[in-house]
């Protein structure tokens, strides 16, 4: 029975759950831990490992919530007694492949701490090793540890890991240290001392996504564990789909409450043209490819040609053991960079040329049935199966259509359009926080930010990236939160800074016409692509600053909210509106083009000059935007200055 034919049979359905509006819950912890995601988790098993009072705040379900809640295939860039690849080497393939546009004070806690943060994975019941023997003989598995390798079997950084045991093992670990698990909870605002912008974090306020319950938490230290903007550009929930790797109900809810609360961020003029969020792409890994998780797959063009694979020196390899070896002469491989030292074997660079001349025939297939078991066994079944929202949708139902990996080819839409991967791209099409690093909070050592007590981990923080970061960040960031509320005491909290939250939460059940909430986060983008797209000039940036005020102005009261629900909806396309103002905002404080940053600024056309390669930082005081810029390698020194607060 479809939707179509249950509302004629039985009619609409009401709203399930008891609707509280107004009604208060106030709740006090030692730390608080907003967002259940791995950041979040780990967060709030490192504080309550130090015997604290924690409450986690999640807006979905934590068991299986956020961007690594349904799993993840690797676990990378992590030092181990098993190789001798150093942390400072590893920070220094992701430096060389953003040119230095990476935080790298963030990447090297998560390198020095990863090993640990994995093994103590498994401690919980996180499945890491190959203790079944099914791979038993490969060359990407230690045969004395079990661990299995990807992307660099000789380096052996790079871990397959089966990522969705993690989720679980992290939500029963949680509950098993008395942790309070708040679920279908939205954070809606943070609460400040004396509810003065910039003042020390004390608590937080939240709404309950079924209730509509109202909540007021007071806390020692505050770890923000949220995830970072999404729909800023692309937004389509009716063909979307599954076509981007972050769940879309990941919006920036944490970023628009710091920057509310004037927390310091830097990086939110990265963008980059993409077809990951437009609705015209399959999901990733969803067909046949030759990158990331489905390497070192052989591909095959519609005659059942094989494309060569090449190294970084063009040196065509003749075995499929060699798409996972250093070049001669190379150190190690990074997990994707097109940077010379670290780069890793690909598809025939000149592919798409090679096409057009009719060397190779369209469409292109991944062809694992002539690869060795053990290669074709571990990306269809390990890594297809394992990576962040593939279990369901690729592995079980392509199996129980009848996909046979040892016997069936799958066709690719590399080329085609539907790659989201490689394939055209309309200019506007862009995503800031969808995939990639992206825009953030700035934190020091301790992974606090610029307001006291304020601590950030995995995607809230600036150039943020992959399931181990967020792990061991989130690890790192509760215990620092929690020294740091061992020693604070409670501060009162502010009743008329309470009291505008509320009526900023409750503020579209008055509202009566019938705008829809995807509306206005259509009307959103439309302005972003318009006025903050693939060109920017200073007349185009106050454009789109007056168009998004006229937005929030006129058109954001007239969302219609008839259950909590969309309540929750609504206040996440006001946060969206608030995140579209900071990459505005970004983007006019940057007065030079960068490559790197996908950013083109008409008026500033030179690309990267060497006086604006430097991080440029922004705040919100009282509705005043404040700049300040940071050298990009702010960090250094990285070793000692780990050592020093960890």
């Amino acid at each position: 029975m479809n939707w179509r034919q249950y509302v004629k049979k039985y009619g609409l359905i009401e709203w399930p759950y008891p609707v509280r509006y107004g009604e208060e819950r106030e709740i006090e912890a030692d730390v608080l831990v907003l967002g259940g995601g791995i950041a979040g988790c780990w967060a709030a098993i490192s504080a309550a490992r130090k015997g604290l009072k924690v409450v986690l705040v999640e807006k979905g379900a934590t068991v299986k919530s956020g961007s690594g809640g349904s799993g993840c295939d690797h676990w990378l860039n992590t030092p181990h007694p098993g190789t001798d690849v150093t942390a400072e080497e590893i920070v220094g393939w992701e430096l060389e492949m953003t040119e230095g546009y990476c935080n790298a004070l963030s990447r090297y806690i998560a390198a020095r701490e990863s090993y640990e943060t994995l093994l103590e994975m498994e401690q919980m019941g996180g499945v890491i090793r190959d203790l079944k023997d099914e791979f038993k003989g490969a060359p990407f598995r230690d045969e004395k540890t079990k661990f299995l390798f990807a992307y660099d079997y000789k380096s052996r950084i790079h871990f397959r890991v089966r990522g969705s045991t993690f989720k679980v093992a992290l939500h029963k670990e949680c509950k098993r240290l008395g942790v309070k698990i708040l679920d279908r909870v939205m954070a809606t605002g943070l609460l400040t001392e004396g509810g003065r912008n910039g003042a020390r974090v004390v608590g937080a306020t939240g709404l309950h996504c079924r209730t509509g319950e109202f909540f007021i938490f007071k806390a020692r230290a505050v770890v923000n564990g949220l995830s970072r903007h999404q729909r800023n550009w692309c937004f389509s929930t009716e063909i979307r789909g599954n076509a981007n790797f972050r769940p879309t109900q990941i919006v920036g809810d944490g970023h628009a409450m710091s920057w509310r609360a004037g927390a310091e961020f830097t990086m939110m003029e990265k963008s980059l043209p993409t077809s990951f969020a437009s609705g015209n792409v399959f999901q990733p890994y969803s067909h046949g490819n030759g990158i990331n998780t489905w390497v070192p797959c052989t591909m095959v063009d519609a005659n059942g040609k094989e494309i060569p694979w090449v190294d970084r020196d063009g040196r065509i390899l003749k075995t499929v053991e060699e798409r996972c070896m250093p070049a001669p002469g190379q150190r190690f491989m990074g997990e994707r960079t097109q940077g010379y030292t670290h780069k890793r074997p690909e598809l025939i660079p000149d592919l798409e040329e090679r096409i057009r001349k009719g060397e190779y025939t369209l469409p292109l297939y991944a062809d694992l049935t002539g690869m060795p078991e053990h290669e074709r066994r571990v990306i269809w079944g390990l890594m297809v199966g394992e990576e962040g929202k593939t279990r369901v949708p690729v592995y079980i139902y392509y199996n129980e259509a009848g996909f046979d990996p040892a016997r069936d080819l799958l066709q690719s839409y590399m080329f085609l359009g539907g790659d989201p991967m490689r394939g055209s791209v309309r200019p506007q099409d862009r995503t800031g926080g969808e995939i990639g690093d992206a825009g953030g909070l700035v934190t020091d050592w301790n992974l606090m930010t610029n307001l006291e007590g304020y601590f950030a981990a995995g995607d809230a923080l600036f150039a943020a990236n992959y399931h181990y970061h967020a792990a061991a960040t989130g690890r790192y960031a509760g215990r620092k939160a929690a020294e740091y509320a061992e020693k604070t005491k409670f501060s009162p909290i502010d009743r008329k800074q309470v009291a505008r939250e509320r009526r900023w939460v409750y503020r579209p059940l008055e509202n009566r016409d019938e705008l829809e909430w995807k509306e206005l986060n259509a009307a959103a983008c439309r302005i972003m692509q318009n006025y903050c797209g693939e060109y920017k000039n200073e007349e185009l940036l106050k454009l789109a600053l007056i168009s998004l005020r006229e937005l929030q102005e006129q058109d954001a009261p007239r969302v219609c909210v008839d259950n909590p629900h969309k309540l929750m909806r609504t206040l996440e396309v006001y946060n969206i509106l608030t995140c579209n103002e900071m990459i505005v905002h970004a983007s006019m404080a940057r007065k030079a083009s960068s490559q790197i940053l996908g950013f083109t600024r008409l008026d500033y056309p030179e690309l990267d000059p060497p006086e604006w390669k430097k991080w440029i930082l922004l705040r919100n005081e009282e509705g005043s935007i404040k700049t300040r810029d940071l050298p990009l390698d702010f960090w250094k020194p990285l070793k000692e200055n780990y050592e020093k607060n960890r």
